[in-house]
Parts: structure tokens; sequence; C-alpha cells
């Protein structure tokens, strides 16, 4: 590891706070040193009150933000003479400490200041950096970590593992009432991470580079390359993710995305016979607890299977869930309230890793401390024997009420969090409506469209634009896999492509009666046939069929998209009835007269409003409640359908059309 402090650029920053936001990021941007919101740093320094007194201030990392992308306003400020006297106190209960620290803020809307205030104010240096760095606490998580440590860091003030927060700033603060850091570089914490410190930034900055370096010289030179465990990837059975993951959802109560890793790395690591012991010892550092929960989950390659006449099998995620309850009973107190028992990440063995999560934020989060896990671990047994803390103190962390009080935060999911849809005909109109209506009702969404524009229209990590024609079966096969094996199986399901083309009556028709079957309703066949496996494991799986007013109320001049749309809704119906049993809803929903589409043309629209003598506004509002129906009406209501409301409701035939009286 190497310092990236940049004399140049430092020059050009005129206050501790903005040098303090410049090395915060340098740390930050260490992998290897500070994982998503991980670590602390804080800065003293001197500034005006709201009356223009001098007041000396503690600036430290606000809860919420990141190392990574920090700013000014990410930092506290808090009154640095009486933060310190919290440390001289006996005893400090975690509400008071809050309390507290929250009073001592000089700015009411600055965020909460980090549980490690304390600490920071009792350190007698300008400057305070604090990492989880992954060499050192591989180091001290080990069966020889503390004599290792001692003989490594002569130079650095090396502590035993207690609990964050008050506890850890009063056993700093006994500490040095016996020792002169001047004689230190830092503070190392067992199976917690380092302190470094200094009147200026850059020393500070430095001597945190230069301990984690010694650290991983060290590790460089007891552990080979091939300590390593790597094996190339295997075909990916994509029905036993999507069994992992719904497993994983009905623990949870909730849908849950499953982002599976086969890289080289974790598919060398699952198939270690060692495996599933090496990752349920516990988390690199108790912090990770928040995130990962303490151990991961072990799956097999395959569905456990049982002979006829046994009792069904416990899948892993259940079994873990059971784990997890006995687990809280062990170590809770009367008072307190188990979290969900579902695990966050899992091994999936002689495949690689998943991380299970809400969002796809929350899923990379996870994966990336997984990676990291990984590595630690297999380093940590290369140099003797992996050992993480007792179960009993990551409890303490994983209840801690200060942590429980952020989780009480999050805030109450949206109603399709952690799902996962396709949308086909997504480029524009209907199909673009509902795609967007989805991804912001929590879904992560992919839309499917032969319009090249799709992937411009659609462009994040979880609302994407794919080129498909539906019409060509091996490329839709794949684009549905590439979904399922992307974020772990298939929730919801609208069938949304489609030709309209107007003015021709039977007798003229020709291709465009071929070309209207084969898109509206063959190639809608054809997307549900090769989804249903994965509905079927999906979670409140669901599918909407976007039919037309035309199946019930056809007009002349249309009568292949008529028959097509009339296909498609019979289709619907079947498909509602043979899928019942597997839990999977079928709705069509039939929209009339809504022109923001692709389907409409403006010529098309031209020659409608023509044949019932109107203008073409009052075409548009030509149904009884004379209302324009939108794209996204329909896609509101396609969303809905999808969701809880319409939980019990299948085959249904749903107009949103503005009232209709040909169809009433």
């Amino acid at each position: 590891m190497k310092s990236q402090f940049k004399v140049q650029h430092a020059e050009t920053l005129t206050d501790d706070l903005a040098m303090r936001v410049y090395t915060s990021r340098l740390l930050g941007a260490e992998e290897d040193l500070v994982m998503h919101g991980g670590g602390n740093t804080s800065v003293k320094s001197t500034v005006k009150d709201f009356f223009g007194r001098d007041v000396e201030v503690l600036f430290v990392k606000g809860s919420g933000w990141d190392l990574k992308t920090i700013e000014a306003p990410g930092f506290s400020p808090l009154r640095l003479n009486e933060t310190r006297m919290l440390a001289q106190r006996d005893t400090l209960s975690d509400d008071d400490m809050a309390n507290q620290l929250r009073a001592l803020l000089l700015d009411q809307t600055a965020p909460s200041p980090s549980v490690e205030a304390i600490l920071h104010a009792l350190i007698p240096y300008k400057v305070v950096d604090h990492t989880h760095a992954d060499a050192v606490v591989t180091l001290t998580n080990n069966a020889s970590g503390e004599a290792i440590v001692s003989q490594l860091y002569p130079d650095c003030l090396v502590l035993p593992y207690v609990m964050p927060g008050f506890v850890l700033a009063k056993q700093v603060y006994d500490a040095i009432q016996i020792h002169d850091l001047s004689q230190f570089k830092g503070i190392i914490l067992l199976h917690h991470g380092v302190f470094t410190f200094a009147d200026d930034a850059r020393a500070a900055y430095e001597n945190m580079i230069q301990l984690v370096d010694r650290a991983e010289q060290y590790i460089a030179g007891k552990v080979s390359a091939g300590s390593f465990a790597s094996a190339a990837s295997s075909d990916c059975d994509l029905l036993r993710l999507c069994d992992i993951r719904r497993s994983v959802c009905q623990v949870r109560g909730a849908a849950q995305l499953a982002v599976l890793n086969d890289s080289q790395a974790a598919a060398g690591f699952a198939s270690l016979p060692n495996a599933g012991d090496l990752a349920t010892r516990g988390p690199i550092t108790p912090d990770h607890v928040l995130r990962t929960k303490r151990t991961a989950c072990i799956f097999e390659r395959e569905s456990v299977t049982q002979p006829d006449d046994a009792q069904p099998p416990i899948d892993e995620a259940t079994q873990f869930a059971r784990d997890y309850r006995a687990y809280f009973q062990r170590h809770a107190q009367t008072s307190m309230t188990m979290l969900d028992p579902a695990p966050r990440w899992g091994v999936w063995k002689n495949t690689g890793t998943v991380a299970f999560g809400s969002s796809l934020k929350e899923c990379k989060i996870i994966a990336d401390i997984d990676r990291h896990t990984l590595q630690c671990i297999q380093t940590g047994e290369a140099i003797g024997r992996w050992e993480a803390l007792p179960a009993k103190d990551i409890f303490d962390l994983e209840y801690w009420v200060l942590e429980q009080i952020k989780m009480a935060k999050a805030g109450q999911p949206k109603v399709h969090q952690g799902k996962i849809a396709i949308v086909t005909g997504a480029a524009s109109g209907i199909g673009l409506a509902t795609a967007k209506q989805l991804h912001a009702d929590g879904c992560v969404v992919v839309g499917l469209d032969v319009d090249p524009n799709v992937a411009e229209v659609l462009n994040s990590d979880s609302l994407i634009g794919r080129v498909c024609d539906v019409t060509e079966e091996e490329t839709v096969k794949s684009e549905i896999a590439r979904v399922v094996k992307q974020f772990g199986g298939l929730d919801i399901l609208v069938l949304n492509a489609g030709v309209f083309e107007s003015g021709e009556t039977i007798d003229e028709l020709d291709e465009s009666w071929s070309r209207a079957i084969d898109i509206n309703l063959t190639a809608t066949q054809r997307v549900l046939r090769l989804c249903i496996p994965y509905l079927k494991c999906g979670y409140e799986a669901s599918v909407v069929i976007v039919g037309s007013r035309n199946f019930s109320a056809p007009g002349a001049g249309a009568a292949a998209y008529s028959v097509s749309k009339a296909g498609v809704t019979q289709l619907g119906r079947v498909a509602a009835l043979e899928l019942a049993a597997d839990q999977v809803r079928v709705n069509t929903v039939h929209p009339d007269a809504v022109f923001d589409t692709g389907v409409w043309t403006d010529d098309a629209l031209k020659k409608s409003a023509v044949r019932y003598n109107m203008s073409i506004e009052e075409y548009k509002t030509k149904n009884l409640l004379s209302r324009e129906i939108k794209s996204t009406d329909v896609a509101a209501l396609i969303s809905t359908i999808a969701g809880p409301i319409f939980g019990s409701t299948t085959g249904a035939q749903i107009p949103i059309d503005g009232g209709n009286d040909r169809v009433i």
C-alpha cells in the first residue's frame, strides 16, 4: 500500500476541514482500508459560534456518510472540551452517549456524529484516522494474532477487542493515562482495526498507509499466491439459483435479489472441502455483521432430495433461520426483538457465492464485503488459523442499540422492493412507462425491444434496456437466462410487445395479418413459455398481459390487430388456469386510445379520427369520462396489478379506457 497524497493538491486547500475531506477520501478510496461507510476520521479546529466567539471543535465523520465520497457537510461539529469530558465518566449508557453527542453539536442540522466521537476527542492530536484495514484485521483474527501484532508493531499501542463507542473510548482513555501516545504511530485494536494520529493530516494519513503496508508485507512473506483457491466457472444451474433465492425470500418474508459471483476466486473458495467451515466462523470485523450477519448460508450444488416416503427436506435457508433463532436465544436479553433470520450471503458449493439484498446497491455492498472476507479467511488459514471473535461479541454489535436506531430509520420498503421484472416492447409508450414505473416501485427491470433505442432510454444498472427480437426464440431464451443469472430469478413479466396496423379490410390483408399474429400473439406465447419455469420459482410471481379494447369491441379495418389481441386474451385466461397451482397470477389489462405510444403513428391516428368524423383532440377523449388515457396511467395500473393489492386476483380482464360504451 502506497501513499496517494499529492502535495500540489494539498497546497490548494485553505482550511482544516478541506484538508480533512481530502485525506478522508484518500482513505476511503482504498477498499483494503475502508468499505461502504466503515471507518471514521476527525480533525480538531476552531470556529466561530453563533455569537462570534471562538470555540474549539471536533469535526468527526457523521453517520450515513462514506469516506470515499465524503464532503464537508458530512462532518459533525462537536464542542471539543465537553466531548472529551464524556470519557472521564465511569459509565455512560448508549442512549445517554447519543443524546449528549447530539446536544454538543454546534449545528443541529448536521448528521449524528460517529459512535467513536469520544475516542477521537480524547486522542491529544489534531488529526485522527480510523480504518478496518484488511491486512491488520486478518493478522489479529488468528490464534497467535496478539503475538504477531505485538512483534510487528513495537511502535503501536496494542489493545484487546472491546465494544465500540463509550467502552472503547474508556479503554483508550485509561491506556493513555499510563502510556505516552507520543511514542506511538498508532493504536492497533485486535479484531477491529487501526487508529493513527498526528498534528498534520498528511502525517496521520501516511502513518496509516505505513502501518497497513507493514502488515501486507508480512503477509506477502508468509503467504504464496497458491494459497488462494481458484477454479474455472462452471455452468450455472439457473433453476437451482432461483430455488435458492426463493427460499431466502420466504425466510425473510420479502423479495430479495440474489447476485451470483462465480468468478474464479469465488468458485475456487466454494470448491474447497472445508468452505462450509471457513464461511461460518464469523466476519473479519464485527462491523460487517450489520451487512452480512454473522455467517454465510451454505447451499448444496443441487437441491436436496429425499425418498418418496421420507419427510420433505429442510432447505438451507430455513435451516439457517433455525440456527439464527438459536443464536439469538443464546445471547439475547429479555427486552430484545429478533431481527429477521434470513441469510445475507451464501456459499453455493462448487459454484460461487451469492449476495442477497433488497436492492442492487445492497447486494453490491455485501458482495464486496464477501469478496474481501474470502481473501482474508484464506490468508488467515495460510498463516495459522482463521479465528473470528466469539459469537457473543458479534451478537452484541449486531444488536447494539445505536445500530438498531440506524436501521429503524431506513423507512418502509417500496411495493416491489427486491423483485425482478422483464418488460417486452420497452423502448417506448406503455412498455417504457411500465419499465420506469416498476423500477420506481422497487424492481430491478430489464426491458426488451427490437428497437436499439431501448438501451439508451433504459440505461442504469437496475433499469436496463436490451435489444431483443421477440420473434427469435434463441435470442429470447438467451436474454431471459441472462436476467435470471444476473439477478437470481424472475417475479414479474409484462408482455407488451406488439404492432398495430389499421385501415386494411379483411379482403386487403396479406403480410400484415401474419406480422400481427406473429408479433402480437405467437411471440407473446413464446416469451411466456420460456419464462414460466423461472416464474414458478419467483416470489409473489405475476404476469400482466397488455391486451386491447379491440378484443371485445373490435373496429372495422383492424382485423389482424383485433384477432391477435383476442388470442392474447385467451392465452392469458388459459395461463391463469394452468399456473395458479404454482402461485403465478396472470391478468390482462385492456387499454384503449393510448396515443403516446409507438403503436399509434400520426397517420393511424389521423385515419381513425376521420373514421369517427372527429378532430384528433376529440378522438383522444372520446370515452365516457372524456379523459385522455396516457401510457403512464396504464403503467401505474400494471404495477398495481403485479403487487399485493391484486394478490388474490388472477384471470382478470381489466379495462383502462375511460369507459367505452361498446365494451360496457
